[in-house]
């Protein structure tokens, strides 16, 4: 009995995940509005809440880093996007100077808020806050109140393309690339808690790791199916999965990562041990600033327009994301994985209550009511754990 509730207690934000996904098609099945698992729909999921996985990785790493947050990524996006669009579309510029632009400017800005952050020490939501003012006033300046488009071909099909180019071979294709993945999961998660075992580590019950490990096999075999029946696999799912491997390793297997994980449990403590938490503080809002220019340029590409309008709320999204996912607001607390799951439950939410047609307005109330219930937990465990 404790081995079950251990385990539903480990795996309860898949649990819930799975949960609502079923009453929602429940509900769009009684109400006939098709189905949330149709492959088209599967692959709008994809690419709608693309830019919300991208921000809440990045805003992950600022919450671990001390519970700092930012409230400016809505608003870089739209700059971000406002000066793709002059340069490629205004100007005809070349799209991959456009892109190194873009991303070094995103860098630019990151490095702008971590330094009053991190060196200044003024707070971050104070910092962000004009952040997210100024730069939204730049972008409506550069935009002129205007929306630029369409983009060049040549730039949209690095993040609206499909592999392979042509559907006759997406189904063949998909599928061996899914058996693949599942193939390399089963594989790295087995090695991984057999070597944890090895050295002693403390490690999650074997029904909690078999239970874990069936639930994303079944996710993996399904999302492939899905999406093998439609055109194949998207490009920005490539660029997500790289994405969060790549960080999923760094907040993990580096020192970095775990330097950052002290920062956020005790920075003092961090402080007192040789670790530069000033750099570490500053790095993760360049870092976020760089996320946020990856962001703006898969908006525009799946827009296919810079909008003054760009960016709106995408900062509630992200940090909405990374607390149902997990993070603490008290630092230190998180995983790349928990706020990429946090991603996809705002995005089952959203793509739901719009099949089910509620009022965008509902939509926002039963997101804060969530937000607001992840955080209540979270306290609440403290408080218990104390």
């Amino acid at each position: 009995m404790n081995q079950i509730v251990d385990m539903l207690k480990r795996n309860s934000l898949l649990l819930a995940l799975v949960v609502v996904m079923v009453l929602f098609e429940i509900a769009i099945q009684i109400s006939g509005h098709g189905s949330m698992f149709s492959p088209q729909n599967f692959t709008n999921i994809i690419s709608q809440n693309s830019y919300v996985i991208i921000l809440a990785v990045g805003m992950l790493f600022c919450i671990i880093g001390c519970g700092n947050i930012d409230l400016s990524v809505g608003s870089i996006v739209a700059l971000i996007g406002a000066v793709a669009g002059v340069i490629m579309v205004n100007n005809d510029g070349n799209v991959y100077m456009a892109i190194a632009i873009c991303l070094l400017l995103g860098i630019l800005i990151g490095a702008w808020h971590g330094f009053w952050i991190a060196y200044v020490r003024i707070p971050s939501f104070i910092v962000t806050l004009a952040g997210m003012m100024i730069f939204r006033g730049i972008a409506l300046l550069v935009l002129d109140g205007l929306t630029i488009s369409p983009f060049p071909p040549e730039y949209l099909r690095y993040f609206t393309a499909f592999i392979p180019k042509h559907r006759a071979d997406a189904f063949t294709l998909t599928t061996i690339v899914t058996l693949i993945l599942v193939a390399v999961y089963v594989v790295a998660v087995i090695y991984d808690r057999v070597s944890k075992l090895k050295k002693n580590y403390e490690v999650e019950t074997f029904a909690s790791f078999i239970f874990k490990m069936a639930i994303v096999v079944f996710a993996l075999v399904g999302s492939g199916f899905l999406l093998a029946n439609n055109k194949g696999i998207p490009v920005i799912l490539v660029l997500l999965t790289v994405i969060v491997l790549f960080y999923a390793f760094l907040a993990n297997k580096t020192v970095t990562g775990r330097r950052l994980y002290a920062l956020g449990g005790n920075e003092k403590a961090a402080k007192l041990s040789g670790v530069n938490t000033n750099r570490l503080l500053f790095l993760a809002y360049v870092n976020m600033g760089f996320l946020s220019a990856v962001a703006a340029l898969v908006c525009v590409a799946r827009f296919n327009s810079a909008a003054p309008t760009a960016g709106n709320g995408y900062e509630l999204d992200a940090i909405g994301a990374c607390f149902i996912g997990g993070a603490s607001a008290y630092g230190g607390v998180g995983t790349v994985g928990g706020a990429v799951i946090g991603a996809v439950f705002m995005g089952v939410l959203n793509n739901g209550m719009s099949i089910l047609g509620i009022d965008a307005n509902w939509q926002r109330t039963v997101k804060g009511l969530v937000l607001l219930l992840a955080v209540v937990i979270d306290v609440l465990s403290k408080k218990r754990a104390r």
